[in-house]
């Protein structure tokens, strides 16, 4: 898709994990086509911007050789899997998620946007992250959930997908044109009581770096009991040299990319490294902002550098470059929005009716950091 750069690439790892190798070499292919950095998502997948036209082709042959492509784009555009961040090879997750991948071409013709969370670990941790089908566990097993739902459907390991996908189905057939999520169908009547009788484990936010309410993690600042390292990257934004300085000298072997712009390493030796944040109490983790103007051609403000500027006086902000909001999707306690140019200020979701409206980057500062 296009952006106001050029075009933008996105990369949707599977297993949300690359190999080191992979991860120098994307951080090459982003320096050779693209802005020299990735970004992350909500929906823990990395993108490319700054990608010519000229650029594309030789783009998607580099990430093709490295295994990062779909067969073909339908199969890509189905593969919208998030997956528990602590997954390991041949847990319950990953033999789900792989069931799922396996059974991609089964599924109904669904909404763009719709998609799956894998998150069978001891507890959910991706109960605030986009997906509308949940496979979660319960104080009995496994159950699938539907989002929005406060309660889910018992499954077996057997028929888990099978009967995520009579669901889909059953949404696809069933919505109206506005039910584009199906948080809004089930709100709406459409998710019958059958799929809704037990609740899933409370949720459990992991001991990673950059959540709310995160416990720093035992040893180091980001680094986890079991030596993986957790690194932030400030505003989901990685620069390829320093993700490949960091990759060299740590010496790890995976990369796990999770939603909530933090990114671990595993295997090798944490190390700090100054383009990420490795500081549980750093104040840029509380703040969400996107590209901005002039890098988004519906953003009309700049949003990072005010973002930074900010974020030692203000807790839980957005600042988002038009009423769009796509840095964060939910509410802030203060809401920073650009509109023609110039800045609005409120809170809850950018786009909301401000507090004040117009105003200049200097009377943003000085509104919020007046004693």
């Amino acid at each position: 898709m296009a952006s106001g750069d050029g075009l933008v690439v996105r990369v949707r790892p599977h297993f949300a994990r690359l190999t080191a190798a992979q991860g120098l070499a994307l951080c090459a292919l982003a320096t050779r086509h693209g802005d020299s950095g990735l970004e992350m998502t909500n929906r823990a997948n990395l993108q490319i911007y700054g990608v010519s036209a000229d650029d594309h082709p030789a783009l998607l042959d580099g990430l093709r050789g490295q295994g990062l492509l779909d067969a073909d784009a339908e199969t890509e555009r189905r593969r919208n899997v998030l997956v528990a961040p602590a997954h390991a090879g041949g847990d319950l997750t990953h033999r789900l998620t792989q069931a799922l991948y396996d059974a991609l071409d089964r599924l109904p013709d669904l909404p763009a946007k719709v998609g799956f969370a894998v998150d069978t670990g001891p507890a959910p941790v991706l109960t605030n992250d986009p997906a509308d089908f949940r496979l979660e566990m319960s104080a009995n097993g496994l159950i699938l959930r539907t989002d929005g739902a406060d309660r889910g459907l018992p499954v077996t390991e057997c028929d888990a997908i099978p009967k995520l996908i009579a669901l889909a189905t059953l949404f696809a057939e069933t919505r109206t044109p506005d039910q584009r999520r199906a948080r809004a169908w089930a709100a709406a009547g459409g998710l019958p009581d059958s799929w809704q009788t037990t609740r899933p484990l409370p949720s459990s936010w992991p001991k990673y770096l950059g959540g709310p309410g995160a416990e720093p993690p035992a040893g180091r600042p980001g680094v986890s009991r079991d030596e993986t390292a957790g690194y932030a990257a400030p505003f989901g934004r990685i620069g390829a040299a320093g993700l490949a300085d960091l990759l060299a000298r740590s010496g790890a072997t995976v990369l796990t990319v999770t939603p909530w712009r933090v990114f671990l390493l595993h295997g090798g030796t944490p190390v700090d490294h100054p383009d990420f944040i490795t500081d549980p109490d750093d104040p840029l983790l509380t703040v969400s902002a996107c590209r901005g103007a002039p890098f988004c051609p519906q953003a009309t403000v700049e949003t990072r550098g005010l973002a930074r500027r900010l974020a030692p006086h203000v807790r839980d902000l957005h600042v988002s470059g038009c009423a769009k909001g796509c840095a964060r999707a939910g509410p802030a306690a203060v809401t920073v929005t650009g509109r023609d140019g110039a800045y609005d200020l409120g809170q809850g979701c950018a786009g909301e009716t401000p507090r004040l409206s117009g105003l200049t980057a200097d009377a943003i500062i000085q509104d919020l950091t007046r004693p």
